[in-house]
């Protein structure tokens, strides 16, 4: 085995995809904290100013400020979209379901994104990919099925908001495909949509926090972790990729990696069903992203 090319691709990409992985493995625990000590709207504008700051840092030394006028309608729609409408929803879904819940049922959006597909996109969905949509789905049944009561009553509306949340984000993504832009140049201006309605939107509700070293903390772990550093590692590591697929099949070892993170930091009653579960959605999320390699283009 050459020891330069792994999983088929260079260190180059393996490295950054992989840093991606383990720090969006920290978001969930890094949510329900955050949550324990801001309300939700006031995480978001810490979240989200740091993540402007990134963007504008990486995008001005890299020349990526510029957009064209035929993008400049699409990132005001980009930016109500992410980070405003969905992460508002996403936080108010960790905000009534446990981590532990929340999150795998965050990670269904790549399902989502399939069945957005065929209306926004023409695409059909093949017997391999409904089969997996199915299981996947199957699983967040099993999970929210056999919460233990100490963990509490699972929110029927946490549900919803976290099924919502796969929505926008998929919706986010199909947009994404009809820019040419940089991505880190849509990231910014879509940020910058966003921070004075965010800003508006937390200074009418809860208030701005308190600027002080515990919501600057949150706000590194948010805004860079989970909206910023991490984005930008994942698109470096699939422009390095020699195989996209195999980099991207990577982000499947990120919800194992964070269930144990919320076993370990969180107080949360975990079912002793939860791997299995897990196993059940990522298995499926799997199954539906395969083609078979003889299937028409």
């Amino acid at each position: 085995m050459d020891n330069k090319n792994i999983l088929g691709n260079p260190p180059s990409a393996v490295i950054p995809a992989l840093l991606s992985v383990f720090m969006w493995s920290t978001v969930a625990t890094g949510f329900k904290l955050g949550l324990s000590v801001f309300a939700v709207e006031q995480l978001l504008f810490l979240g989200t100013g740091f993540s402007w700051l990134i963007f504008f840092g990486y995008a001005a030394i890299n020349r990526q400020l510029s957009l064209a006028a035929d993008d400049r309608k699409l990132v005001c729609l980009l930016g109500l979209i992410n980070p405003t409408a969905y992460y508002l929803i996403l936080f108010a879904a960790y905000d009534r379901l446990p981590a532990h819940i929340a999150q795998p049922i965050n990670y269904t959006w790549a399902i989502t994104l399939a069945l957005l597909a065929v209306p926004l996109l023409g695409q059909r969905l093949s017997k391999r990919t409904l089969a997996g949509i199915l299981i996947s789905y199957l699983g967040v049944v099993l999970l929210v099925l056999t919460t233990p009561a100490d963990a509490g009553h699972v929110d029927a509306l946490g549900i919803t908001l976290a099924l919502l949340s796969t929505v926008l984000w998929a919706s986010y993504w199909l947009l994404n495909t009809r820019s040419n832009a940089q991505p880190a140049s849509i990231m910014f201006w879509s940020f910058t949509v966003a921070l004075p309605l965010i800003s508006a939107i937390c200074w009418y509700g809860p208030g701005l926090p308190t600027l002080d070293t515990t919501a600057f903390g949150y706000a590194l772990w948010i805004g860079a972790i989970e909206m910023g550093v991490t984005f930008l590692l994942w698109q470096r590591a699939l422009r390095q990729a020699h195989s996209s697929a195999k980099i991207a099949q990577l982000i499947f070892i990120s919800p194992f990696l964070s269930l144990l993170l919320i076993y370990l930091l969180l107080d949360e009653a975990i079912s002793l069903w939860a791997l299995p579960a897990l196993i059940v959605i990522v298995f499926g999320l799997v199954i539906s992203q395969q083609e078979p390699t003889n299937s028409p283009a």
